[in-house]
């Protein structure tokens, strides 16, 4: 088994993405996020992506549907059926070439239970990989300023799984490309003012780490814009279909950023958007 041949399996399998990063790209990384926590002999971090359907995130767009579509087939149905069988796929073809593979979940951290340590020295229970600096390993894209993953392929619109191996696979290369502008379109978009661009931080791989705005999550979990919490998978909300979201999605489209093209603008009408109170608000237009 080698990369081109691991990659060819995932695609034919429903995988968008295949990215593979070396375990010493997580050297930054605390024990409690850390690969080798969860597999010591991990020597490749395999990071599968499957796209958001652009056509999910419509009603939300219009306001007038949102858990029935993009909380489907954009949200849980995705993570939980469609990536999680194409992880599944690859895990047994990769135990069927003799070499052991941890499937994972890219959930976020954030307030995930956790236990006892089992013995001096180990993490608590559960360790969970941070997606996005797996992902940023991988080679498959960035994290942009407003805390969105941005792929060349898809932008904002995809989601991701992890397989932990002992393979010494042919890693890839961190993505060298910039693909955020930093114009502070997701901000704007945002009527209450979570995403604060004057407090950023530098996170990710070590050597290609990018300056992210802070997100303050507990507003952004009370949004009525189209950002939704699913259970079990903590406490930060997804923020792909969210007013600041779709905000990134059509500035990356107009700005021609993407491989992924369409007939059709995205945004043909002015966005609408709500306060806390559910009463509409007015807002920045930017096609």
């Amino acid at each position: 088994m080698n990369a081109a041949e691991l990659k060819e399996y995932a695609r034919q399998h429903g995988s968008d993405l295949t990215g593979i990063a070396p375990i010493d790209r997580f050297k930054n990384e605390p024990p409690e996020r850390h690969p080798s926590s969860i597999f010591p002999e991990c020597k490749s971090v395999i990071v599968l992506g499957r796209r958001v359907l652009r056509g999910s995130i419509r009603g939300i767009e219009e306001g007038t549907n949102f858990s029935s579509t993009y909380g489907m087939f954009g949200y849980r149905m995705l993570e939980d059926n469609f990536l999680s069988q194409t992880t599944y796929d690859v895990t047994i073809w990769m135990e069927s070439q003799g070499f052991e593979a941890v499937p994972l979940f890219g959930y976020w951290p954030d307030d995930m239970p956790t236990g006892r340590p089992v013995a001096p020295g180990k993490p608590a229970p559960n360790v969970i990989v941070d997606p996005w600096v797996a992902a940023q390993a991988a080679g498959l894209g960035e994290v942009g300023l407003g805390g969105f993953f941005i792929t060349p392929e898809f932008g904002t619109r995809q989601r991701v799984a992890l397989i932990l191996t002992d393979a010494d696979l042919t890693p890839d290369p961190v993505l060298a490309r910039k693909i955020c502008a930093e114009c502070g379109a997701c901000a704007r978009a945002c009527p209450f003012g979570a995403i604060d661009l004057k407090n950023k931080k530098r996170i990710g791989v070590p050597g290609s780490e990018m300056e992210v705005a802070a997100i303050d999550y507990s507003i952004c979990d009370k949004c009525p814009n189209g950002a939704m919490r699913a259970p079990g998978r903590g406490s930060r909300p997804d923020r792909i279909a969210a007013a600041c979201g779709r905000a990134c999605m059509v500035k990356l489209e107009t700005g021609k950023k993407l491989k992924s093209r369409f007939q059709n603008q995205f945004r043909k009408r002015t966005p609408w958007a709500l306060d806390m109170c559910n009463r509409p608000v007015a807002v920045i237009s930017e096609q």
